[in-house]
């Protein structure tokens, strides 16, 4: 998904805030995106596996020390997140959005999805995703994350 989203906004000519052209924040973006794979990526789908997918399709419920496991991992990101990527900025690399903000909140998303607040008590994180969703129009925001804030309806 990263692959083509890159593909996307060199194709299309994309306004430069989101994937810049200046190196300097060109890279910026990179370094999250690589650290998001290992990162947010890695615990933030699994609340919707732990939570909707796997007792959807097995009918049966997991250990809620799955889903302990999953959120103690998840905070420890967000946490990195925070500190590294956010800092006292409106956006990851700045006071524009990017794509790096776009692959951000897709994921922290899906745990809000399934009843997982992950913002709730993180006001800096929440004051961010307030900023992306005005960045992108509520609307479309909404409209684009529809599927996974009605998963529990499955």
């Amino acid at each position: 998904s990263t692959a083509i989203l890159l593909y996307l906004s060199r194709k299309y000519n994309t306004p430069d805030h989101w994937y810049p052209s200046d190196l300097q924040k060109r890279a910026q973006v990179d370094e999250y995106l690589s650290w998001h794979h290992a990162n947010i990526r890695a615990n933030a789908p699994k609340t919707m596996w732990i939570k909707v997918l796997i007792p959807l399709f097995t009918g049966q419920p997991l250990p809620p020390e799955k889903l302990q496991e999953v959120m103690e991992g998840l905070s420890t990101s967000l946490k990195q997140f925070e500190e590294r990527f956010l800092q006292d900025k409106d956006f990851i690399i700045g006071s524009e959005i990017s794509l790096a903000d776009l692959v951000a909140v897709v994921e922290l998303m899906q745990p809000v999805g399934v009843g997982c607040d992950i913002f709730e008590d993180r006001p800096r994180l929440r004051e961010w995703r307030r900023r992306v969703e005005e960045a992108v129009g509520k609307e479309l925001f909404l409209e684009a994350h529809e599927m996974i804030l009605n998963i529990k309806d499955l």
